[in-house]
């Protein structure tokens, strides 16, 4: 990904001149997910480029590549096992810090989600924030900052990273995408990998014109929207096919100017948590209908 295309110019010059300086913090936090994993990689791109141009990363040499990738032996990516950052994982990484690289002095941690740490991981992780090594360097990523322990935002450099909801959406009219499902993917992911994912699933690009029409019959033929429903649960079998129902519908009764519309997102999420509560997706659907 070229970082030019995706993040907002201030952003990526703050990094540019932090790395060029030789500034770099040892531990850094980055709130939301609109470009930190790749940014998280193009530092660490920094310290491995075997080609730097005015001390930024080339992009093309062979560890720049694999950084790229995840694939470079002194980067080290971890994230969430199930819905949890484990301790041992955390300590395993942490014993790593201890000793020199495999190809030079530096080493380079990304944890992802890193809200999702247990907390005695966290708390472990805090000692080695605070006694760095010289030639490591940690970034940790969430979406969900309030969540992660306040001793260690107080020991990183916290920088946010809002979702552009508007490069977002040119970025996908650009993969092909007409303007309309580049709009409702744009909200729906929560970074350029996951709406690139989205939109290269044919089944769902096919879930976002079925709920477009549902949501148009809701609210121009209501009594005909109950046999829509029906339409709708056939083409979702799947618990994942109908979470992305439940937030494709949520976007697109957001976009709608219709007066009725406060009423259609009350009675949506009151669906959803049914359907959470293990009420049928049907019966669910129904609710929203009737209800």
């Amino acid at each position: 990904m070229n970082l030019k295309d995706h993040l907002p110019d201030q952003l990526l010059q703050t990094f540019q001149s932090i790395i060029q300086s030789d500034r770099l913090s040892h531990a850094y936090l980055f709130s939301g997910n609109y470009g930190s994993f790749e940014m998280a990689l193009y530092i660490a791109q920094s310290q491995f480029c075997e080609d730097p141009q005015d001390k930024l990363p080339c992009g093309e040499c062979r560890a720049c590549r694999l950084v790229a990738a995840g694939e470079f032996s002194d980067l080290k990516i971890i994230e969430p096992s199930g819905q949890l950052i484990k301790t041992d994982t955390v300590r395993g990484m942490l014993r790593e810090f201890s000793s020199s690289g495999f190809e030079n002095q530096a080493q380079f941690f990304i944890i992802r989600e890193a809200d999702k740490m247990h907390s005695n991981a966290a708390n472990s992780l805090l000692k080695y924030i605070e006694e760095p090594s010289s030639h490591s360097y940690m970034v940790l990523l969430t979406q969900e900052e309030d969540k992660v322990l306040p001793t260690i935002k107080s020991r990183t450099q916290v920088f946010s990273f809002p979702k552009d909801f508007a490069a977002l959406s040119r970025f996908l009219e650009k993969k092909g995408l007409l303007k309309s499902q580049a709009q409702l993917i744009a909200t729906l992911a929560r970074d350029y990998q996951e709406a690139e994912a989205l939109a290269s699933q044919n089944k769902v690009l096919e879930l976002m014109k079925d709920c477009q029409h549902f949501v148009s019959v809701l609210s121009r033929q209501e009594n005909m929207a109950y046999l829509e429903v029906s339409r709708l649960v056939a083409r979702c079998q799947e618990k994942s096919e109908q979470a992305y129902v439940f937030d494709i519908l949520t976007a697109l009764l957001a976009q709608s100017p219709d007066r009725g519309r406060a009423a259609l997102v009350s009675k949506l999420y009151r669906a959803r948590q049914m359907w959470l509560s293990h009420v049928s997706f049907q019966n669910a659907l129904e609710y929203m209908v009737i209800g």
